[in-house]
């Protein structure tokens, strides 16, 4: 019987292999190029077994939610591949913004003033190079964070003036079970009013449409990895 440990590979290798494929026919369709769309491996509740499959296949850009697990996740690993980029996609708290700077290279879920003038402070402090993206509650639920559509652009010049955080992209999650496309021409229609070139929108669900409708990043995970383990899971 073929050892687990090699069926992951395989399995994680495969899935990544069918999500790039996927999205480079998505690009063409839309008559854009597959370079200008970045996977976002989101590996958050996953393995590090599952983690070291995307690796060893060639993902390099991935994306966690909680600063404590992805520290768990990154710290050790990160050493290994100078290549390597990390986002954070979760609601973070103020009081993990300077491990947050510490470890991300992205920090997608920018959604409040109190955040935006303590990643500033942390930045300045450690001048250290951290991209910012600004999260919009795209479907204005209330279980959800971001800004809402219509503060957006305010809250987006804030983080520019007010702050001096270098904002280059937005980032929603369009609310479930409903077509997403509205919500992601709407995401691109704060973007292009705000001079923004970047959209991180799509997930395992619906990253294809995602880029056809303009997305630079996408973020998929149980795509990728399989379903997240519970916690405690190895």
């Amino acid at each position: 019987m073929e050892p687990e440990p090699v069926k992951e590979t395989a399995r994680v290798a495969a899935n990544l292999e069918a999500v790039r494929e996927k999205i480079e026919v998505a690009a063409k369709a839309a008559d854009r190029s597959v370079d200008a769309v970045t996977l976002v491996a989101i590996s958050k509740s996953q393995s590090m077994g599952r983690i070291q499959s995307a690796l060893d296949a060639g993902q390099r850009i991935f994306g966690e939610n909680r600063v404590q697990e992805a520290q768990a996740h990154w710290t050790d690993l990160r050493g290994g591949y100078p290549d390597l980029e990390l986002h954070f996609v979760g609601h973070l708290q103020s009081n993990k913004v300077a491990e947050a700077v510490a470890l991300f290279d992205v920090i997608q879920s920018v959604d409040r003033p109190k955040l935006a003038r303590a990643l500033a402070k942390e930045i300045e402090r450690t001048a250290r190079k951290v991209r910012i993206f600004v999260q919009v509650n795209i479907g204005e639920e209330p279980q959800k964070g971001g800004i809402a559509p219509g503060d957006a652009e305010a809250f987006i010049e804030a983080c520019r003036e007010e702050f001096g955080l270098e904002v280059e992209g937005v980032m929603c999650i369009p609310p479930a079970d409903e077509e997403p496309s509205p919500y992601f021409a709407l995401l691109a229609g704060i973007a292009q009013r705000a001079g923004l070139a970047n959209l991180s929108m799509g997930m395992s669900s619906d990253y294809e449409i995602a880029v056809g409708l303009g997305a630079t990043h996408v973020r998929v995970g149980t795509a990728i990895f399989g379903e997240r383990l519970p916690p405690g899971g190895v």
